[in-house]
């Protein structure tokens, strides 16, 4: 496939460059001693060294380690690099494309999670209110403890779901499986997070989930799981709308993110990449056409918005979003949030009890303490990924939005992370 490392200016009129914000990079930071001053400087993306990205992208298609990824870079706004490489469909001989739709699974939460934050600004809910204010059925939590179920020791608020401190896995540990299974989740939904087949909407599925024992007290210890999807039952309880009315009248339309959907629409169907996984061989598989692999996004019922992992995207929709984040919740005449509710959102909220040295969690995303603790990411950077392979980091000292889109699950290759190093390594003093 030729390479394409396009310019800024043709880049910008692919994009709709025009309605992207402009807020320059900062210089937040002041912890690399003698490397101080070439890394926190006013930096540049050199697009020789992005044109790296090019070849690792093609290498791993070329030796079937992924089928196909789009890549989209912005900078201080202004798009720098994009660029697709590979399969959509391979045995379609569908080819990858800009405008290629994903799944992104729990790219889905910093989406619920700024619909939250926009209800506390709008006096609608606090992100201190117990989430049995919404959800009566979590009046009574239950931790399991040695095998038996105790009270949970306070109620859990809807902070503690923002910062995945509410002690709410997915269900698969094997303490509870059976008990989530029984109930319609864990591993009955896929892989726990899976909802695109249910016939219900959210909030009976989260009714049922507060029935059941969860697996640390709130406010204890970093767990994964349910608690995005939690919160879309609470933006559609507190709002009055269903989830995927909610975020298309408050944050899709009005940040022209036109192909981002809970479903497909029909006319956007050829648009939608295939599923791979990683075989026992480290070759890529196509995965079926079940929860776990292709899905219900075409074919569903249509009836679950799950706040946690539901929605479909493509990257130039989500660069749009996470620009709006990194500008201070503003993009060209729009505004989704205030300045103070993005800093809540990026800003570690849960001290020393994220799984990672040197990382933290904010209302939605990891956020990264010290230089070196997330590749050669800047202190101040934020992020997170999906389960099909997606990731995007955000960068405020590099001013630097960075989109990466694949569909392989599971995904048993290094592919993100030397893709992660190869964005990096292309940053140099202006």
């Amino acid at each position: 496939m030729r390479t394409q490392l396009l310019t800024t200016t043709l880049l910008a009129a692919l994009l709709g460059n025009a309605s992207f914000a402009e807020t320059p990079q900062t210089e937040s930071w002041t912890a690399l001693n003698g490397a101080q001053t070439q890394v926190s400087a006013a930096t540049s993306l050199s697009k020789e060294r992005l044109a790296r990205i090019d070849t690792l992208m093609q290498q791993y298609v070329d030796e079937n380690l992924i089928a196909g990824a789009v890549a989209l870079i912005l900078q201080n706004g202004q798009p720098v690099y994009e660029h697709a490489a590979g399969w959509a469909d391979k045995e379609a001989g569908t080819r990858m494309a800009p405008d290629t739709i994903f799944r992104i699974a729990s790219q889905t939460k910093a989406l619920t999670s700024t619909a939250i934050l926009q209800l506390q600004e709008q006096g609608k809910l606090v992100v201190n209110d117990p989430v049995s204010k919404y959800i009566p059925e979590f009046a009574k939590s239950t931790v399991l403890v040695n095998g038996n179920s105790v009270p949970a020791k306070r109620p859990i608020t809807l902070r503690d779901l923002l910062t995945h401190t509410a002690g709410i896995s997915y269900g698969t540990n094997p303490e509870i499986a059976e008990q989530y299974r029984a109930k319609g989740l864990g591993p009955a939904a896929g892989i726990g997070w899976y909802t695109a087949d249910k016939n219900e909407p959210i909030c009976t599925t989260m009714e049922r989930l507060g029935s059941l024992p969860f697996v640390a007290q709130p406010g204890e210890a970093f767990v994964y799981g349910y608690n995005t999807d939690i919160l879309g039952c609470v933006v559609e309880r507190a709002s009055g709308m269903p989830l995927d009315e909610y975020l298309r009248k408050n944050i899709t339309q009005p940040l022209g993110m036109k192909d981002t959907n809970f479903f497909l629409p029909k006319d956007q169907r050829t648009r939608l990449a295939a599923v791979y996984g990683t075989g026992s061989n480290g070759k890529i598989a196509r995965s079926g056409n079940d929860a776990k692999g292709q899905g219900h996004y075409v074919e569903g019922p249509r009836r679950s918005f799950a706040g946690g992992a539901g929605l479909l995207s493509t990257a130039k929709d989500y660069a749009r979003f996470l620009e709006a984040l990194r500008n201070g919740g503003t993009l060209g005449n729009v505004r989704i949030l205030a300045p103070r509710s993005v800093a809540l959102m990026t800003t570690n909220q849960i001290g020393d009890i994220y799984n990672k040295p040197d990382m933290g969690f904010g209302f939605g995303f990891e956020t990264v303490e010290r230089f070196g603790a997330s590749g050669m990411e800047a202190p101040g950077a934020f992020g997170w990924g999906g389960a099909y392979g997606t990731n995007y980091r955000v960068d405020p000292t590099s001013g630097l939005v960075v989109v990466l889109m694949i569909q392989l699950m599971p995904n048993g290759t290094d592919f993100r992370e030397k893709f992660a190093n190869l964005v990096y390594q292309s940053l140099l003093p202006q």
